[in-house]
């Protein structure tokens, strides 16, 4: 837990809380204003944007929340030679990996917001919720937070084999999963959206869950069903690399190492 920064004083943790509301905030606004000024986008109202933006929203407060200390940014702790502070706790890495980075009070800055929008949009369309709704809503939240975990995991292990050129490597892949989720999908050509369920899984962070909330469209495999699947695929896939470069890491070790960007 972040409870140095908490006992800092209370402007610290005002000033990490509100930077993130700020961040987080700053990503949806360019989508937010389409749906504002033309009352939607595309096939989705402008209520339904707002779904998507908060559920998007929600999906980075949650990893911000629960893997922050750059263990969502895990190519920094590779290349930096900053694993060894896993592997020699006396815990096994992958319960180090889940736990090391909780963060509630330093993380959570979009989570407040997130959590508004999804209810103030939820309120506009008058959505008739049941305790299933609420069960596919966390499914589909827990998949969207492994897919984009493996996506960065499966690109930041390349860490092992290159530290130096590959350090701020998820920098790039957050920031392309994360600027793009909030945009409606729709109208793509095919290919691309195939694309973006796939290889490059923008459309898993929210776009696709919110349809199938939101009852948008329809689709031959169950919407949480096919979440899980890429989900654990894109997991099973990340663990492979990672693993793989974790036995080299093991053999050559660290060429490098900093401290900044870790707590002491």
């Amino acid at each position: 837990m972040d409870v140095l920064s908490v006992t800092r004083g209370p402007q610290v943790m005002i000033a990490y809380y509100v930077s993130d509301l700020i961040t987080g905030l700053a990503a949806i606004t360019a989508t937010f204003l389409l749906a504002e000024r033309f009352d939607g986008i595309g096939p989705w109202t402008r209520s339904e944007v707002l779904f998507l933006l908060g559920y998007a929203l929600l999906v980075r407060a949650l990893i911000d929340t629960l893997f922050n200390w750059n263990l969502a940014h895990i190519s920094r702790r590779i290349g930096r030679g900053q694993l060894d502070h896993l592997l020699v706790q006396p815990q096994p890495l992958w319960m180090a990996l889940l736990t090391e980075g909780f963060a509630p009070a330093t993380g959570s800055g979009m989570l407040l917001p997130g959590l508004g929008l999804l209810i103030w949009s939820i309120h506009q369309l008058g959505l008739t919720l049941s305790a299933g709704w609420y069960a596919l809503l966390v499914i589909n939240l827990l998949a969207s937070i492994a897919t984009v975990l493996a996506f960065e995991y499966a690109w930041g292990s390349l860490a092992f084999w290159a530290p130096r050129a590959t350090e701020e490597i998820n920098s790039d892949t957050w920031r392309l999963l994360m600027q793009l989720a909030p945009f409606p999908l729709d109208g793509l050509s095919g290919l691309a959206v195939a694309t973006l369920l796939t290889a490059v899984p923008i459309g898993l962070v929210a776009w696709y869950p919110s349809r199938a909330l939101l009852g948008i469209g329809t689709a031959s495999l169950p919407a949480e069903a096919y979440m899980l699947s890429a989900a654990i695929a894109f997991a099973a896939f990340a663990m492979w690399i990672f693993t793989r470069g974790l036995r080299r890491y093991g053999r050559t070790g660290s060429s490098r190492y900093l401290d900044y960007g870790h707590r002491r």
